[in-house]
């Protein structure tokens, strides 16, 4: 394959390439011209090599191996049209007739995702006894072109709650947004599940009403503004912004993050948050970076506006991570390790899957928690999490201590 013909397909996809995940091929060193763009494609499931776990990047591509990479790359949503028309030279002499392929290929794609998990809790201070929950969450994501620079999304989710007497079903359309390129400036807005920029999902991980605007690839500047929609079955928020700066420095990956939010926190009958709603603003530091092969490092410090009820403002995150396990690849795996300091003030909605946040709104938590996942067969993980956290809390706010062990198993198609 061609040098710009590998650019292309990379930079048509759109994908991001992890700056530590793992070299994908044993015959492209890192330091190779092509090495960035091959891990793209390799982590977009485009290419996958030899059987030996090489590339073959000197050898010479049949019209069957062409072909399957462009109607790959057509289900990832790389846009043909402009592929096909930029390096018409380099397709023709591989004997791709891409146009043809792109016609047999559906309008709007469909994809799928079941995970059924189980988790166990161990009761904080004051909350009740011990409980257990086991669901089945099942998603189907449709995406349509709109034309060559906007796609739609949406999604429909199902959960079956097996717990609850005779199952406690619940089915809705959780989330439509468009995506697309005004002039250099890349545009998302409607209703998506998103973390607020680079705080990690630590602040927030819930469903936004939004419209987000980037500009940039080295160095790019990110705005978004929008409403807060979900968190936890009650409204956890109200109208915010949010600003990022990201780039990288050598090998590590930096974000600074602004978010000003109104209304954090609002539901005052709830029994752990004795504040009720304040306005608040969070600027998050976010950095990963990698320490040897396979092993990374990401760190967070937050500072918040407003104290929480025991006087702390500031929060810390940290993930240690070997690996990882990939949906394409049966048999990879990975570990990690995870700890926080947080005040409650650093936290509207934190995404992490231990169901404790919102009794931590007063005063914070201080906590850990380990976890590993294996890719059983291709498009089946496996994954388990335990948590073990601790109140800051002083007085009436000391929530005592919980624990949490979930285990979920993910199925995509």
């Amino acid at each position: 394959m061609k040098k710009s013909l590998i650019f292309a397909m990379a930079m048509a996809l759109g994908v991001t390439a992890s700056a530590y995940a793992a070299n994908p091929f044993s015959d492209v060193p890192a330091g190779h011209w092509a090495y960035d763009s091959i891990e793209k494609l390799a982590a977009a499931g485009v290419i996958d090599g030899y059987g030996d776990g090489t590339f073959g990047g000197d050898k010479l591509m049949t019209r069957y191996e062409m072909a399957q990479i462009v109607a790959r790359a057509m289900a990832n949503g790389a846009n043909v049209d402009k592929l096909a028309a930029e390096f018409a030279d380099e397709l023709d002499a591989l004997g791709v007739r891409v146009a043809n392929l792109e016609k047999k290929a559906d309008a709007v794609k469909i994809t799928g995702q079941i995970r059924t998990h189980y988790a166990s809790y161990h009761s904080l201070k004051n909350q009740g006894t011990d409980r257990q929950d086991t669901v089945m969450r099942s998603r189907l994501w449709f995406a349509g072109q709109i034309n060559d620079d906007w796609t739609y999304t949406g999604m429909i989710q199902n959960e079956q709650k097996f717990e609850s007497a005779g199952g406690d079903e619940d089915t809705n359309f959780q989330r439509a947004f468009v995506n697309g390129k005004l002039g250099g400036v890349a545009v998302e807005a409607g209703r998506n599940n998103l973390g607020l920029l680079g705080t990690g999902g630590q602040v927030y991980s819930n469903r936004v009403d939004y419209v987000k605007a980037s500009y940039g690839k080295d160095v790019k500047l990110t705005g978004m503004i929008g409403k807060m929609a979900s968190g936890n079955g009650k409204n956890i928020g109200g109208d915010f912004w949010a600003a990022s700066l990201s780039g990288k420095i050598g090998v590590v990956n930096a974000e600074v993050t602004y978010v000003d939010v109104k209304d954090q926190n609002p539901s005052v009958t709830n029994k752990v948050n004795t504040r009720g709603a304040f306005d608040n603003s969070i600027l998050g530091i976010d950095v990963k970076f990698p320490i040897v092969k396979n092993l990374t490092l990401e760190g967070l410090w937050l500072k918040a506006e407003e104290d929480d009820l025991d006087g702390n403002d500031q929060g810390v995150f940290a993930m240690l991570k070997y690996g990882g396990a990939k949906a394409n690849k049966p048999g990879s795996w990975g570990v990690f390790a995870k700890y926080w300091n947080m005040a409650g003030t650093t936290m509207i909605s934190e995404g992490d899957d231990n169901a404790y946040e919102n009794n931590f709104l007063d005063a914070g938590f201080t906590g850990y928690g380990v976890g590993a996942e294996y890719a059983v067969a291709k498009n089946m993980i496996a994954y388990i999490d335990y948590v073990d956290l601790e109140s800051k809390g002083s007085g009436a706010r000391d929530k005592g201590d919980g624990s949490a062990l979930w285990t979920h198993l993910m199925i995509t198609f």
